[in-house]
């Protein structure tokens, strides 16, 4: 018998052959996700019957899986097919995230490292209402983020989040939405949940690509159609005083795209009109 729970919002989960409604029961104490976080994910979203970038998500699941030593068993063709069969599932009223899973059930040597012939895959679909683009507040983080040495920077990995969770909640605890969170030189990485772009004086900024954050999908989407529109975009080291000096500020993430910043600290900010083109574009990009 398959159990289940109830799930917040609509939900359907692809495993083992089959959908499934609602937040299926996948991993026991004994499996190895559970007990050492071999987990990787990847998101994407179909919304307004669009689902952009959806194979470059499939794709980069399959890869977070290698970088964690799991195999992946679908290509990522079959994940995007799997996805538009399941968006079927729904009324399309709701913007519904897309989350392709692969987690190891046993572990090899001593039990430590995943097993890559014991590798599992799901594929979870559920509404979730994207953001409006009416702004947030950021705080800089005392956390910072990892590097390749000592985290899987370069996968999706579950084992992240738990950093990227607390620096939300110490954030929000402080009265803000949001964090910059530094990279371990000090230079701005990132969000707690999404990547970053400022403009200053009509120039374009975003912090390079340095292996201590996910480089994201919608990022270099976002890259390409402000380029293609003739702006230039600066990937550079980027300190917090370069954010606080800012005259705009907005975050491209694949929960709700585009969305500005409107207070950095202390300091008020209203939504600019590179955010604004920025969102504009790629919802005109989407929809081509």
């Amino acid at each position: 018998m398959t159990l289940t729970t109830p799930a917040t919002s609509t939900t359907w989960t692809y495993v083992d052959g089959d959908w499934h409604e609602g937040n299926v029961a996948l991993i026991g104490p004994r499996s190895h996700a559970f007990w050492l976080g071999s987990s990787v994910f990847d998101g994407a979203r179909w919304f307004e019957g669009v689902s952009p970038d959806l194979d470059r998500h499939a794709a980069r699941v399959n890869a977070s899986a290698a970088a964690l030593g799991m195999k992946a068993t679908k290509k990522a063709d079959e994940i995007v097919g799997l996805s538009k069969e399941g968006f079927k599932k729904f009324d399309g009223k709701t913007a519904v995230y897309v989350r392709p899973m692969y987690w190891a059930e046993h572990g090899g040597y001593m039990g430590v490292p995943a097993d890559p012939e014991s590798t599992r895959f799901c594929l979870c679909l559920y509404e979730s209402p994207m953001e409006a683009p009416t702004g947030f507040s950021l705080t800089v983080s005392p956390f910072r983020r990892p590097t390749i040495e000592t985290m899987p920077t370069n996968a999706k990995a579950g084992c992240l989040y738990p950093n990227n969770g607390r620096a939300i909640t110490e954030a929000k605890n402080r009265g803000f939405d949001n964090c910059l969170v530094l990279d371990m030189l000090g230079n701005v990485a990132e969000t707690g949940s999404s990547n970053i772009f400022m403009v200053k004086d009509g120039q374009i900024f975003t912090p390079a690509a340095n292996g201590t954050f996910l480089s994201g999908i919608t990022r270099a989407r976002t890259i390409s159609l402000l380029e293609g529109a003739g702006h230039k975009i600066v990937e550079k080291a980027l300190t917090m005083k370069d954010f606080l000096d800012a005259d705009e500020i907005f975050s491209t993430g694949n929960h709700s795209k585009v969305v500005p910043a409107t207070r950095i600290e202390n300091r008020d900010l209203q939504p600019g009109p590179v955010a604004a083109k920025a969102r504009k574009l790629y919802w005109d990009w989407a929809h081509s």
